[in-house]
């Protein structure tokens, strides 16, 4: 799989720092970490990448929120976004795809396969 540029968008230092080691030490991509989603959104407009992982239930700015954000600048109004989610109920899943994300990947995901869940919801084969 070609390197690729994600920015990981996540409230959880935990998280953010095994999908690093993850996304990076398995997959071999470029990654980017943001604690919030006003921080992502600053940093995925500068660091242009591949592709947004932006947890759902953050504090003060959430996932919707932050998709929004995403969507109004120019930068990252066309970056696909996928969707880091505990929750897996059908109407959750239902109401998170209506935003116009690529997908959704269930948390807590496997730190050995998490780069071929993104990629499948990406096309990236």
């Amino acid at each position: 799989m070609s390197a690729r540029r994600v920015v990981v968008i996540d409230d959880d230092d935990d998280i953010r720092a095994v999908a690093r080691l993850a996304l990076e030490r398995v997959a071999g991509w470029e990654v980017h970490l943001a604690a919030s989603g006003p921080e992502g959104v600053d940093l995925a407009a500068r660091v242009r990448p591949d592709a947004i992982l932006l947890d759902v239930m953050m504090p003060g700015v959430d996932g919707p929120a932050t998709v929004e954000l995403l969507r109004a600048r120019a930068e990252t109004a066309a970056v696909p976004v996928v969707l880091l989610t505990a929750s897996t109920t059908a109407d959750d899943r239902r109401r998170l795809e209506s935003l116009g994300v690529a997908g959704l990947v269930p948390k807590p995901f496997d730190p050995l396969t998490v780069h071929r869940d993104v990629a499948a919801v990406l096309g990236w084969t």
